[in-house]
Formats: structure tokens, C-alpha cells, sequence
């Protein structure tokens, strides 16, 4: 910083140090004092203002050099508010709270974004190992002579996992993208089913579709969710009943499997918690329900998700129609 700036940015303080300096001189002269020493006084009064000015200039202007210093030698420049020093009056002190405020919130920005960075890498690698599964199923069903109905299942496997990807990247920005509108939820529940008939017929699931409703909401991400759910009961469930009933109170999904343990329950829907059912299957993301309950939370859709080991789980999704309506 230039002396010259230094001054405009003490604009206020040099007049009024001037305006001082010129009201004792007419002090003075009003009191006798001759025009010789009312000179002087006067010089000497601008000198040691600019004096002042001078040094306090200088002080500022080491310390911003030492500040500039220590800032091109950190890597992550971000940290700079936790290594200010110690600031030397109330004002230097306002602004270091301020700073190191500023600079812890941007640390943990950086460390959330790392943290879902990280989360996103492991997520990709453990999809890309869940792929091979079908793909190199087709390999052999097409080796061993291409029996159509197998292919068309792993087929949809490896569909539903390139999908599943796709919505996982696309979460930041769903709500964008979400079209609302009054939605007839038993053909939304027959979409989502006719669209996973080979894995559910390969897992041997009946799906049963009861009652009729209409609710406001995007047809195209709630046969998203319950598709994803759908898939969960083909992987985790086979042989398994599943109820689907539609009502304007909401949805019901229930299934007569085997249940999820008490003390995962709370823990299904977060990113990357595979379970106990998961871990046995040995090729689980665990981001199944997550994206779910992110979906759920771009439609304002409540759902209530209980469970009892070896008897049911059972998901309720609630609409918030007056809401939904505004958007």
C-alpha cells in the first residue's frame, strides 16, 4: 500500500487533525501571539501530523507485508484467519473475530466438500464392481447360447444401476428439474412395477396393487423412488409378497420379508450404511435409500419407514399437497 493511499484512506482523520491545528492558531492569534510564532506553530502542527501519518503508515504497511508473506506461504490460503497475529486494538480486534469467523466456516466448507468428494469416489468404485456383476453376466448368457429372458433381466440390472448413478449425480440440482403435478398414484405404482417385472419375476416377488389416489408431486421421481425400492426388495427379499396401496392419505409399500434389525432402522437412510443384509450380499453401495430419502426431500414428501425383524418393512409417503401446490 502507497503513502499516497494510506493518506485517502485517512482522508477524515487529516481534516480533522487540520481543522485542530488551524482553530488553536486562531486561538492564538485572537490572544496576541505574533504572526512569526502562529507560523511556526502552524508548521509545526502539519509536521507532526504528517509525521504521524508517516509512521502509522509504515507500521500498517509492515504489517500487511508480513501478512502478505505469510499468505503466498500457505497452501491453503483459507487457514489464513486462524494465523492472524495478535491485533493491537479494539478495532484490530473486531476484525480478527470477524476474520477467523470467516475462516472457520470456509474450513468447514472444505471439509464437508472433501468429506462428500471422498464419499462420491467410494460410491463410484463400489458401483463399478456392482456393475460387472450383470455385464459379465450377459457375457456368459450370450456364451452359453443367449437365453433372451436371462439377458433382458441382467440387462435391466445393469439399467437400474446406470440410473441409480445418474440420479445420485443429479441430487444437487433435482429440485430444478421437478415438475409438478396431480398425479394418479395407482398408475404411477404400475409404471414402477412393469418397469422391474424381470427382476421381480426372477426374485420371485408378487406385487400386489390396491386402492386408488391422486396427489400432487412429480410422477417421474416418485416412480424413481419406488422403483428403488422395488429393487431393494428383488435384492434383499426374494420370494417376498409386496403390497402397494394408494389412497389420498398417501402410499403404502410393505413387504412380508425379512425385516430390517431394530438398531439399523434409524441408520438405513444414511449414504453409504449397508446393514447387516448388505454386508452378507457383500456387493451393497448402501445408497439405495439415501438417494430415496433425498428424493423424498425435493418433493416435501414425508415418509415414515418401521420395521419388525422377520415379519415386515413397511414404507408410508405422505404428501404435502398445499405445499406442493405454491411450487
Amino acid at each position: 500500500m502507497s503513502f499516497r493511499d494510506y493518506l485517502a484512506s485517512k482522508a477524515i482523520t487529516l481534516c480533522m487533525g487540520a481543522i485542530g491545528i488551524l482553530y488553536l492558531t486562531l486561538i492564538f492569534w485572537l490572544c496576541g501571539l505574533s504572526l512569526s510564532l502562529l507560523l511556526i506553530l502552524l508548521l509545526s502542527g502539519a509536521f507532526v501530523l504528517l509525521a504521524c501519518m508517516l509512521l502509522c503508515w509504515q507500521r500498517a504497511d509492515r504489517r500487511l507485508r508480513m501478512l502478505r508473506r505469510r499468505l503466498d506461504a500457505m497452501p491453503e490460503k483459507y487457514l489464513i484467519g486462524e494465523t492472524l497475529p495478535r491485533p493491537r486494538d479494539a478495532m484490530e480486534l473486531q476484525y480478527d473475530l470477524l476474520m477467523r469467523e470467516i475462516s472457520r466456516s470456509a474450513i468447514g466448507a472444505v471439509e464437508q466438500a472433501r468429506a462428500e468428494t471422498q464419499d462420491t469416489c467410494d460410491y463410484v468404485e463400489s458401483w463399478v464392481h456392482e456393475i460387472k456383476t450383470p455385464l459379465t453376466a450377459c457375457s456368459l448368457i450370450l456364451a452359453n447360447g443367449g437365453n433372451p429372458s436371462k439377458l433382458r433381466r441382467e440387462l435391466r440390472r445393469a439399467d437400474n444401476l446406470t440410473e441409480t448413478i445418474l440420479t445420485y449425480a443429479k441430487l444437487r440440482t433435482v429440485e430444478k428439474d421437478t415438475q409438478i403435478s396431480l398425479a394418479d398414484l395407482r398408475t404411477v405404482c404400475d409404471q414402477a412395477v412393469r418397469e422391474e417385472m424381470e427382476l421381480l419375476i426372477a426374485a420371485g416377488i408378487s406385487v400386489a396393487i390396491e386402492g386408488d389416489g391422486r396427489a400432487y408431486t412429480d410422477p417421474k421421481l416418485l416412480v424413481c423412488i419406488l422403483k428403488q425400492l422395488l429393487i431393494n426388495r428383488a435384492k434383499y427379499c426374494p420370494d417376498c409378497r409386496v403390497c402397494m396401496e394408494a389412497s389420498e392419505n398417501g402410499l403404502l409399500l410393505e413387504d412380508n420379508g425379512p425385516g430390517i434389525p431394530a438398531h439399523e432402522l434409524r441408520r438405513v437412510t444414511e449414504r453409504g450404511f449397508t446393514g447387516s443384509a448388505g454386508r452378507a450380499r457383500g456387493e451393497s453401495t448402501g445408497m439405495g435409500l439415501y438417494i430415496v430419502s433425498r428424493l423424498c426431500q425435493s418433493l416435501n414428501l414425508q415418509m415414515e419407514l418401521s420395521s419388525r425383524e422377520g415379519q415386515f418393512t413397511r414404507f408410508v409417503f405422505r404428501f404435502s399437497a398445499p405445499s406442493l401446490q405454491k411450487r
